[in-house]
């Protein structure tokens, strides 16, 4: 392999670059990871956060997956993202509950 073939780490993409088109296009379905602590009501918590910032949130399409050691959970879902100031309040929201250790 060539040295022209490797992307180089340390400088910016071009879609990263100012004045560039942004990667996602909104409106969009957009997937949300949400980590925290097992618990019965970490779903619902995650849930009505969600739904505060996607009035058309299905909570019927959420999918709950406990680590191998039961201590923490995923709560994956997919919501309807309008804009980056709405994926930015949404995931302030979710850490702000105290709950939540890593949105993705």
């Amino acid at each position: 392999m060539t040295d022209s073939n490797l992307r180089d780490l340390r400088r910016a993409a071009t879609a990263n670059t100012p004045g560039a088109p942004p990667t996602i296009t909104f409106p969009c379905d957009y997937p949300v990871k949400v980590v925290g602590d097992a618990a019965e009501d970490f779903a619902a918590v995650v849930c009505q956060v969600v739904a505060r910032h996607d009035s058309e949130f299905d909570a019927t399409t959420l999918e709950v997956v406990e680590s191998r050691n039961a201590r923490f959970q995923s709560v994956r879902l997919t919501m309807r993202a309008t804009g980056e100031s709405q994926l930015k309040a949404l995931f302030a929201e979710l850490k702000a509950t105290g709950r939540v250790h890593m949105v993705v």
